[in-house]
């Protein structure tokens, strides 16, 4: 493959075409402040040794947590070594989005069984592929739900605050109008819900548990919501499926979320998956890739891209996305880890990631100063009121080769505990937490 420039005499000609005459006027649409101006200040080209150093030097500055007490959206959990060694194959690693109906079997299969399991945990009756993210996965969600009649679309202010700014994102370029539902000790609160769901509003997007790591009343935000006759959409930790009531117990249209906790190692941010499913009669909107089995001639099984009628190069402008891929090696691996943990498996992780972070929380709140900010259950996250900054603790947790909880205030900090983390790792926690605060 080559790549060859345009010439000057190319780029008028297309110009001309736009109507416009300078390439700038191209972006004139773009927002004040999304947009560098000037030339970018670049240091003359490098030999590759002197790359390699450079990154090498780079790389000393980079820190390396042995003890992670900080959630919020990525999370340290236990890779099974056996997930690690699949995951790693060169049959998987060079895995790419399928786009052909005749595309390897192997990988069509793979994706077939990631779909079943992403339907056994949420319970929903079809799922896709997978997305880029779990904020993609939010907002194309949000896409499905719309209609000429409905385009406005409440959330909760209990999301996580990146999702939600793709949301917004998204909101802007689709013409969408967002509109966020209050809060009541932490939780949604329902009777804002009820003022705000109007004729207009096409959904209602909730997480559960919520960004506080507060369990939501989910069964009784569904049956408000579908009063309403607007779609319900809910956004998950996939781990805690195992232990919580799910999307479809709580009559969920459409399940999304953040496959990262799926045996997929933190990584600086990524890549990670979005995982979406949905109810039967919203499957010809659902984006992305969809594998489904079949027979052959031969009557043996095999597995197809299947409903091509909902995909842009079918539908072209009808189209209800314009997702046109999805995160194949990180979508394998997530099923790799639900095909090895299994569901008693995936109910133990998660019953240890509640216990010991309930041990965590209760340890925490016997120390002079450290007060619960809500009283609400919790999964394995929660947030602590503290009597310093908590820059001054998280400075002092640093120092001890520990990454405390998330500031989301000067005097509030968010923890997460899982599995992962020991009880002696959390009585070191509360230990360092004593002495900071003296």
């Amino acid at each position: 493959m080559s790549y060859t420039v345009n010439s000057k005499k190319e780029i008028l000609e297309m110009l001309e075409a736009c109507g416009v005459d300078d390439i700038s006027k191209l972006f004139e649409h773009l927002p004040s402040g999304t947009k560098y101006e000037g030339l970018l200040n670049l240091d003359e080209g490098k030999s590759e040794m002197e790359v390699y150093n450079f990154m090498k030097d780079m790389s000393k500055n980079n820190v390396v947590y042995p003890t992670i007490f900080r959630g919020a959206g990525a999370y340290k959990h236990y890779i099974p070594s056996a997930v690690k060694n699949l995951s790693s194959l060169s049959n998987f690693v060079t895995s790419y989005t399928p786009y052909q109906p005749e595309i390897s079997q192997g990988l069509l299969q793979a994706l077939f069984e990631y779909q079943s399991m992403i339907c056994d945990i949420t319970g929903m009756d079809v799922s896709n592929a997978s997305v880029y993210d779990g904020a993609t996965a939010a907002c194309e969600a949000m896409n499905m739900c719309l209609d000429r009649k409905r385009k406005k679309v409440l959330v909760s202010s209990s999301v996580n605050p990146s999702t939600l700014s793709v949301m917004k994102t998204y909101a802007y370029a689709y013409d969408i109008e967002i509109i966020e539902v209050d809060l009541k000790e932490g939780l949604v609160d329902k009777e804002d819900l009820k003022d705000k769901l109007k004729e207009d509003i096409a959904c209602f997007y909730v997480e559960n548990p919520n960004y506080y790591g507060l369990l939501e009343d989910i069964i009784d935000l569904g049956n408000i919501v579908h009063e309403n006759g607007s779609k319900y959409i809910i956004g998950c930790n996939p781990i805690s499926l195992g232990l919580i009531t799910s999307p479809s117990e709580a009559n969920a249209d459409i399940a999304v979320g953040e496959g990262q906790s799926l045996g997929i190692p933190l990584s600086f941010g990524g890549p990670y998956f979005g995982f979406m499913a949905c109810k039967r009669e919203l499957m010809r909107k659902l984006p992305g890739r969809i594998v489904g089995q079949t027979t052959d001639t031969k009557g043996q099984r095999g597995f197809v891209l299947t409903l091509q009628a909902r995909e842009q190069h079918i539908r072209r402008e009808k189209a209800s996305s314009s997702i046109c891929s999805n995160q194949s090696l990180c979508a394998l691996t997530g099923a790799m880890y639900l095909a090895y943990v299994g569901p008693v498996g995936l109910n133990e992780v998660a019953k240890r990631c509640f216990d010991l972070a309930h041990y965590a929380f209760n340890q925490i709140i016997k120390i002079d100063g450290f007060t619960p900010k809500y009283e609400g259950e919790f999964f394995h996250e929660f947030v602590i009121k503290t009597p310093i900054h908590v820059d001054i603790i998280n400075q002092y947790l640093d120092n001890n080769n520990i990454l405390g909880g998330l500031g989301i205030s000067d005097n509030e900090m968010l923890f997460c505990v899982t599995e992962a983390n020991s009880i002696e790792e959390i009585d070191l926690l509360v230990k360092l937490l004593k002495e900071v605060a003296l």
